[in-house]
């Protein structure tokens, strides 16, 4: 379905953020017979609903707002509406029909679309991706999750999208080029369960990609793909295997340097990549199989490539430093969302005295991975929990003797007492390993309290 077969149905929208603001501004000029807004709850992100918006979709809300749903046409809904709301179960079981901005967006533009998702590493991915392909004299927008809504977007030769779950499970179309980093379990309460979680984001790969980039070290997002044949897999962090195309991976030298290879030949060391840790290792190796995909020249291009990573822009709220005259780095990771991504953190930062902020909504995600990898690797380190989920993610590894335990009341009280607990030369560590929903607006709100709490405890 595309934006211009909405002309002369009736259409809702359904969310008033900016995901919904821009399904209006983008629906309105194909002429619908009838569009509204439709909010059955208030939320952080709701827009005023004034003026020019108010005039070209009058907004509904509350339970009587159910009823306008069920006799549109066609509903699009904004990403934090799941597949568990009953509403969505009431439209399913009507039969009508329900999409959203992205798949309206990704039915026009599929063919020059590089799409990225995982659950852990999507956001760095993208970034690379497009970074190194303005580089290389491949220009593109980027944007989708990680900032502009895709119905936003200018006009471009090509676009590279970070892509939620939400917005993959909608889609009825794949983009050009789809690129997997990761599978882990993350957003049940929306997606209805484990698998469902897993089939909505892989819905991004099951609507005839032209290639599949994808991360070959995560298991469990390689055993999804084996159980779907037929596609166009490019895969990454994974030795060459003979008589298939050579990939991508980073390998250490006899004496210890870690080179980025394709196949069996280096390309420049990994010391080009001024990102923390082994994971992004693989996102900067998922990124190149990327390019390669859609024609650029790895090997030729090396040197430009290795030049660009110095420039590379940083992510906020992803293992950022903020350095404090007490001594201390205090990191913040807000985006850290699920068990895996705060193992990467930990990971970054496990050779320093390590103080570790962990908490947030609490979704029932298992933190049994994040315990075991505690465990194994012998982690020395000050867990401090804040609501929600803070105290059973303490409760998992307090039999740890590696592993210190504290609670704290909110965020502010939290980084106090790592400050108190940290000696100089140690880090501070904001890696949640839960979503901020809830005690705060979003990951950016979680990260400004975080900054605050920074400054307002500095002796």
């Amino acid at each position: 379905m595309q934006l211009a077969d909405l002309h002369g149905r009736r259409v809702a929208v359904w969310g008033t953020g900016r995901e919904g603001v821009a399904a209006i501004d983008a629906i309105a000029p194909v002429g619908p017979a009838e569009l509204v807004a439709v909010m059955d709850r208030e939320t952080y992100a709701a827009k005023p609903w004034t003026g020019r918006l108010a005039e070209l979709a009058p907004l509904h809300t509350g339970p009587a707002a159910l009823d306008v749903l069920l006799r549109s046409d066609v509903v699009v809904r904004s990403p934090v509406i799941g597949e568990t709301h009953p509403w969505v179960v009431r439209l399913r079981e009507r039969g009508v029909p329900i999409t959203s901005g992205t798949a309206l967006w990704m039915a026009e533009h599929a063919a020059s679309t590089i799409g990225v998702t995982g659950s852990k590493g999507k956001s760095t991915t993208t970034n690379l991706i497009s970074h190194l392909l303005t580089a290389v004299d491949h220009p593109n927008v980027m944007g989708g999750n990680i900032g502009v809504p895709v119905l936003d977007l200018p006009p471009a030769q090509r676009y590279v999208l970070e892509l939620s779950m939400y917005q993959c499970a909608d889609l009825t179309d794949s983009p050009d080029v789809a690129v997997l980093t990761s599978l882990a379990p993350e957003h049940l309460d929306w997606a209805g369960g484990e698998p469902e979680y897993y089939r909505h984001k892989l819905n991004l790969v099951e609507h005839g990609p032209r290639w599949v980039a994808y991360n070959a070290q995560d298991d469990r997002l390689s055993a999804e793909l084996a159980a779907r044949p037929g596609l166009p897999l490019l895969p990454a962090n994974t030795a060459s295997v003979p008589g298939a195309e050579p990939a991508f991976q980073v390998t250490a030298d006899p004496d210890g340097t870690r080179q980025v290879r394709l196949g069996d030949q280096p390309l420049f060391s990994r010391t080009a990549l001024p990102l923390l840790g082994r994971h992004n290792e693989g996102n900067l190796c998922v990124a190149l199989t990327a390019l390669r995909a859609v024609g650029v020249d790895c090997f030729a291009e090396r040197d430009r490539l290795a030049a660009a990573l110095a420039t590379l822009p940083a992510l906020e709220h992803r293992l950022t430093p903020i350095e404090d005259p007490s001594g201390i780095t205090f990191v913040d990771d807000s985006l850290s969302t699920i068990p895996q991504s705060a193992i990467h953190a930990i990971e970054a930062y496990a050779g320093r005295p390590l103080t570790v902020i962990v908490g947030g909504e609490d979704r029932g995600v298992d933190y049994a991975p994040l315990r075991n990898f505690l465990a194994e690797q012998e982690v020395v380190a000050t867990l401090i929990g804040i609501p929600d989920s803070g105290p059973r993610i303490l409760d998992v590894v307090k039999d740890l003797h590696t592993i210190t335990t504290l609670t704290a009341d909110d965020l502010h009280e939290a980084v106090r007492l790592g400050r108190e607990r940290t000696p100089a030369g140690g880090v501070v560590l904001l890696s949640p390993a839960a979503p901020s929903y809830g005690r705060f607006d979003n990951y950016a709100h979680r990260s400004r309290v975080f900054r605050q709490a920074i400054q307002d405890t500095a002796e």
